[in-house]
């Protein structure tokens, strides 16, 4: 029987969805220009092979089999059928092979099986290229970024940085998002790369960098050191900044009035008492044609303290005497501090400060001694002067330390105390000076060595003299 004329018949009533349908896989299919696509059949190879079959594209016959294969000129070359399941490959492909294809399978018994999906084959993405309208540009102003691709399908993917941009406020979308317009911020400088892809590639375009002028804002001025008051002759330096690109320009100006002066830094050195005054300064963009000026900062400067000094004009420091203490500096004096060993002082009977510059002892005592500081101060500076001060007594209770009895060619020694600043200690053995230190020591005794020893002390301050005997006995062969 020949049933080539029933496959006609079955090919041009058969049709359906574009998807798979039938003994066909669903669709589409996807393949890429140059590719081969395998349409395979979920037919099993049968006991007895099928009797005939049919393949067409469209309209068009691929492949016949009804005893021999008749396959379609353009098709020669290109097509494998395999007999056993009716499966088709397609080699070679190009954009023209898009489109619905059907197949037709006549086994030996049964109804006839039948297939139907899409093929789909893209052009791969190549050659992206993004170009801006302009790459320098100034902020809140607006740029046009276009992409351009070899390829079928397209889709258009921006990215800035890892960061795929949308649209939005500030961001437009056009021409298929193949168009990306921004009004920029200084955040926007990208790098922005042009993604384009479709269902068999992808590729990026090279980056976009932007440089985006901007400011100058948030000006801020600072001084260092930064203190209410200066004293003369120091070294000031003013610096001001700016959120700026390009780099601001800066001048700065003394109570409203320009300097010569330029830069980001201002160096007041050795600065006089003339220069206080409010300082500002101003920063310029020469690209955003924006000039601000930043808020006056106050720089006074006086006169520091100097060469403070605590003198005495009265006697010498001698217990039961009066005595007075002067705290005197150069400059501006607004504060002095008198402390005793690191402690405030206190005035109280015996003392007194007047002005708090004379410090005025009534009647010393030795617990006067000690170390004395006067701090001369004002708001900028400050100066100290310190003065040792030894109360001078004695001399009273001397006394003798050592043994009234000694074996013969032993060693003697005799300790003299007295309470006494200063002193000086002699010596004398039967009225004979011997030694002259407070402490007296022979290494080998003799008998002549007994006998009343004397220690005399005397203060050649105060000039007092006190002195004590010890009596001494060598015993002994």
């Amino acid at each position: 029987m020949d049933i080539f004329p029933l496959l006609c018949a079955v090919a041009v009533t058969f049709t359906g969805l574009t998807k798979g349908a039938g003994v066909l896989p669903d669709g589409p299919l996807t393949k890429a220009v140059g590719e081969t696509v395998m349409f395979t059949t979920t037919l099993t190879p049968p006991e007895t092979p099928f009797q005939s079959m049919l393949w067409t594209f469209g309209d068009k016959d691929i492949i016949t089999f009804n005893a021999i294969n008749i396959t379609a000129a353009e098709y020669e070359g290109r097509i494998t059928l395999f007999m056993s399941t009716g499966s088709l490959e397609l080699r070679n492909l190009t954009p023209n092979d898009s489109g619905e294809y059907d197949v037709v399978i006549f086994p030996a018994a049964g109804p006839a099986k039948k297939g139907k999906t899409r093929l789909d084959v893209h052009v791969r993405v190549s050659d992206v290229m993004a170009t801006p309208s302009s790459t320098d540009l100034v902020e809140d102003s607006s740029v046009r970024l276009s992409c351009s691709s070899s390829g079928s399908s397209l889709s258009f993917l921006w990215f800035n940085g890892s960061s795929e941009v949308t649209a939005g406020d500030r961001v437009q979308l056009t021409d298929g998002g193949s168009t990306l317009t921004v009004n920029v911020t200084r955040y926007d400088q990208g790098p922005y790369r042009c993604n384009v892809s479709n269902p068999v590639s992808s590729a990026t375009s090279g980056p976009i960098y932007l440089i985006i002028s901007y400011g100058p804002d948030d000006i801020n001025l600072t001084i260092s050191p930064s203190q209410e008051y200066y004293e003369e002759g120091s070294d000031i330096n003013l610096s001001c900044s700016a959120d700026s690109r390009p780099v601001a320009q800066y001048t700065w100006l003394l109570n409203g009035t320009l300097l010569s002066d330029t830069g980001p830094e201002l160096r007041l050195m050795n600065i006089q008492e003339s220069k206080s005054g409010n300082y500002s300064c101003q920063a310029s963009n020469s690209r955003t044609m924006r000039t601000i000026t930043s808020q006056p900062a106050a720089i006074s400067v006086l006169k520091r303290i100097s060469g403070a000094s605590i003198t005495s004009k009265t006697n010498p420091s001698i217990e039961g005497k009066s005595f007075n203490l002067s705290c005197d500096a150069a400059g501006s004096v607004f504060t002095r501090e008198w402390k005793k060993d690191g402690l405030t002082l206190t005035p109280d009977d015996n003392m007194a400060l007047y002005d708090n510059r004379v410090l005025s002892f009534t009647s010393l005592s030795k617990k006067d001694t000690g170390y004395y500081l006067c701090k001369v101060s004002n708001p900028l500076s400050h100066d100290e002067a310190t003065y040792t001060m030894v109360v001078n007594y004695g001399t009273e209770n001397v006394q003798i330390s050592g043994p009234n009895e000694i074996q013969l060619k032993d060693t003697l020694t005799l300790i003299c105390f007295a309470e006494s600043v200063p002193a000086t200690y002699t010596w004398m053995l039967n009225g004979t000076k011997i030694h002259n230190s407070a402490v007296f020591t022979k290494n080998i005794i003799e008998y002549s060595d007994s006998g009343d020893y004397i220690c005399e002390v005397m203060n050649n301050i105060t000039g007092r003299t006190s002195s004590a005997g010890h009596a001494l006995s060598v015993t002994g062969t």
